[in-house]
């Protein structure tokens, strides 16, 4: 015996009468504290909506049972259960608010596609109806961000309107001959949801009476997805609180910027200008400040020992952006090994004269054996990271004393 599907003629009803035909264990589902037991209960007939074609499915109550999920199993609606339910008659309450959430995500997604694919001939291939965001996956070229804000408009004007919207029945031959935007090859009766004047769509899922009910659509934004496009949109009450949301997080911006929110996209262009310039300017100065440093300690190194060899520094409240160029610059010199630790985070930088003949990468090693830490390199050049930067100063000491031997 198929289950009778209320929904389909009036997805606004809320709470219902039914026969439970069977209700069987069906072991520990997931729970909100872990697993739990569950049961599967059929009726004879269901307000609760299954998942399937994009749109979750329904939640509330069977009498004391909470409704876990919902499943389509052919021409059976399969009620998940916290509790067994008797062979006996019981009444049904949908969760109201998450239902109407769903209509106004649903129908709004027939609306933005049929908007799509009139007005910009970019078809939906398919829909995902999120606990945040719902997603249409559009089949084309990629559209702009003039296309995205036109099919946005364009459904709103017709939600302003407050269209009717009525379901429809028919063989797919029939529907074709009415318009269909997507055709089935299905037999038998079909139901479909049609938008007055703006779309007719075979769906078996849960929809609104009238435009006005979806709200408002916003369209958030839009990515590469395989060879389609993925539109992200929200409706209704979920679109209200985005877009406050978002404004509130913009006001926000602007606060920290010092300017209105209108204001706030050529401050943040304005500071990222400024931020590259003195990243430039500070690249320039750190070479400069390796260069001056670099010939100080071989100056130093070379008036000890007649030739550089191995030079060793320790950096205290210098940048760690000090270590590349510092290390890289006393390399250049002939036979000269550099190496240099930043104190405070443990980052070291190790280089060579390729004339100098030690080889670091297995030198790195030994100093990892003894003071843990990720890095690696070549034979001329390594760096890494100690895991203690306490460690700093033995770690270079015991690198020192690597080269010397």
């Amino acid at each position: 015996m198929a289950t009778r599907r209320l929904y389909y003629d009036d997805s606004f009803l809320q709470s219902f009468s039914a026969h439970v035909l069977s209700c069987l264990p069906v072991g520990a589902v997931p729970g909100p504290s872990g697993p739990q037991s569950a049961w599967k209960a059929l009726l004879d007939q269901t307000a609760f909506y299954p998942a399937s074609g994009g749109q979750p499915n329904d939640l509330g109550c069977l009498g004391d049972a909470l409704v876990l999920d919902v499943s389509d199993d052919g021409e059976d609606v399969f009620h998940i259960i916290d509790r067994e339910l008797a062979r006996a008659a019981v009444d049904g309450r949908i969760d109201w608010e998450r239902r109407f959430d769903h209509l106004q995500q649903h129908t709004g997604q027939h609306l933005l596609s049929a908007m799509f694919q009139e007005r910009f001939g970019l078809p939906t291939v398919s829909f995902h109806l999120g606990t945040d965001i719902s997603t249409i996956d559009l089949r084309g070229p990629e559209p702009s961000s003039d296309v995205l804000h036109g099919a946005q408009r364009a459904s709103n004007l017709i939600i302003f309107e407050n269209r009717p919207i009525h379901v429809r029945y028919g063989t797919a031959s029939q529907l074709a001959q009415l318009g269909v935007r997507k055709e089935v090859e299905r037999a038998g009766i079909l139901r479909a949801i049609e938008i007055e004047g703006a779309d007719l769509q075979p769906c078996g899922g849960t929809h609104v009476k009238s435009t006005g009910q979806i709200g408002l659509i916003l369209v958030r934004k839009c990515s590469k997805i395989r060879q389609d496009w993925r539109v992200e949109f929200a409706c209704g009450a979920r679109a209200e609180r985005l877009a406050s949301s978002d404004f509130q997080l913009l006001r926000t911006i602007g606060e920290r910027l010092s300017c209105g929110p209108e204001d706030a996209l050529a401050a943040i262009d304005k500071n990222a200008a400024e931020r590259d310039a003195s990243f430039k300017t500070l690249q320039v100065t750190l070479q400069q400040l390796a260069e001056s440093r670099a010939r100080l300690l071989v100056s130093a190194a070379t008036t000890a020992n007649n030739t550089p060899g191995c030079i060793s520094e320790l950096l205290r409240e210098e940048s760690p952006d000090l270590l590349l160029p510092l290390a890289t610059e006393i390399a250049k010199n002939h036979g000269t090994v550099a190496l240099v630790v930043h104190q405070a985070t443990g980052q070291m930088v190790f280089a060579q004269s390729p004339d100098a003949g030690k080889d670091l990468s297995a030198l790195l090693r030994e100093v990892l054996a003894t003071f843990p830490g990720k890095g690696g390199g070549t034979r001329d050049f390594v760096r890494a990271k100690l895991v203690d930067p306490s460690q700093s100063a033995a770690a270079l000491a015991m690198a020192a004393g690597l080269v010397a031997e």
